[in-house]
């Protein structure tokens, strides 16, 4: 199935019914009163997360989601049934925008979880809500009100805990089906890959965490070129970008300025995500002896100003993988008790509300 990480629809909440008039009516009964009934109110419109889905592409084929409108008032003051809240399934990771406004509506980040996106219509009154001591035949009653309209965006950021960087062939692809049992297309030529794969990295019982291949990047992806920009937002997500660099491109481009359009790009798409915690990986180490594979490691640091880790592996043969697979797993555990541990000081420090105060 295609990836479609963007889309619009129409979702339209249900009318509330309208009260109406209505007076009792019964043999040896006169003068029986009002008694007409209020209507249903009208059916929101919910979209929930849901696990099992991870792409919008139905949202191609169906535009319009319409709730049920609640039923009008009857006799006897019976109310009107109220209309069916819609729910509306969609995959976790999803932002919900106004397309009038630009308002974000909501984030749908974990599995069930439901945002009301649509009010549904309220209730007309009956005219027995008119009955008075100074009106006792009241005929009037009120329409239901109309449910809201919306046009909504709905945009996919694929929710991992790492995310792979860098340019078209680089390897990413090869690392994620090493590590993982996520089969991404591989081949000798560059744009491969078409759309984010998910990869759940299994290092123990009960240890594991979420890789994200995303499409590499070009020059000038900032900007709309290729296929970078439309997916560089699902980085934003993940804990930890992982910077793959190709020591050894089949096509003879330099490996150290590939890396330095890389880090450029991703300044120019969002300053907050060059900030992010990232590694460099260096792959195909294999083709190089270790002192091409030295000179060429102390090249991609110096151009990158670099001081941070910086792996070497073949995705290919395995050979390196585990290493860098362990490291991010003790990473991700230990940045993980460093927030619990944050949240708990910050309840601590926290003094209770207190209403009388």
């Amino acid at each position: 199935m295609r990836f479609v990480d963007e889309t619009t629809i129409k979702v339209i909440a249900g009318d509330g019914g309208n009260g109406v008039i209505h007076f009792r009516r019964e043999k040896y009964i006169p003068r029986g009163g009002p008694d007409g009934g209020d209507g249903g109110d009208g059916g929101s419109v919910y979209l929930v997360g849901n696990c099992n889905i991870n792409t919008l592409a139905d949202f191609r084929h169906i535009r319009t989601y319409t709730a049920e409108s609640g039923q009008k008032g009857g006799g006897a003051q019976m109310t009107g049934k109220g209309g069916d809240d819609l729910f509306v399934q969609v995959p976790v990771g999803t932002q919900i925008f106004d397309e009038d406004t630009g308002e974000l509506i909501g984030d749908i980040t974990a599995d069930k979880q439901g945002i009301k996106v649509c009010q549904g219509g309220f209730h007309g009154l009956g005219n027995t809500r008119y009955k008075s001591s100074t009106n006792q035949a009241p005929r009037k009653c009120t329409p239901g009100s109309p449910g809201e309209r919306r046009q909504l965006r709905l945009e996919l950021k694929v929710l991992a805990d790492v995310g792979l960087l860098g340019m078209p062939n680089a390897g990413k692809s090869t690392f994620i089906r090493a590590v993982s049992a996520a089969q991404p297309k591989v081949a000798n030529y560059p744009f491969t890959t078409l759309y984010p794969n998910l990869g759940v990295v299994r290092v123990g019982e009960f240890q594991s965490f979420v890789i994200a291949d995303i499409p590499g990047l070009i020059e000038g992806a900032s900007e709309g070129a290729g296929l970078g920009i439309q997916f560089l937002k699902h980085l934003s997500r993940t804990s930890l970008l992982l910077h793959i660099i190709d020591v050894a491109p089949f096509d003879g481009s330099d490996p150290v300025e590939s890396a330095v359009k890389i880090l450029a790009e991703l300044e120019k798409y969002s300053a907050e995500l060059l900030q992010k915690e990232r590694w460099l990986v260096l792959n195909k180490t294999d083709l190089l002896d270790d002192e091409q594979l030295q000179q060429k490691q102390k090249e991609i640091a110096e151009a990158l100003n670099w001081d941070g880790p910086v792996y070497t592996m073949s995705a290919l043969s395995k050979e390196g993988t585990q290493q860098v697979v362990f490291d991010i797993m003790k990473s991700l555990e230990e940045n993980s008790q460093l927030q619990t541990d944050f949240n708990a000081e910050q309840e601590r420090n926290t003094e209770p509300y207190d209403p009388t105060a």
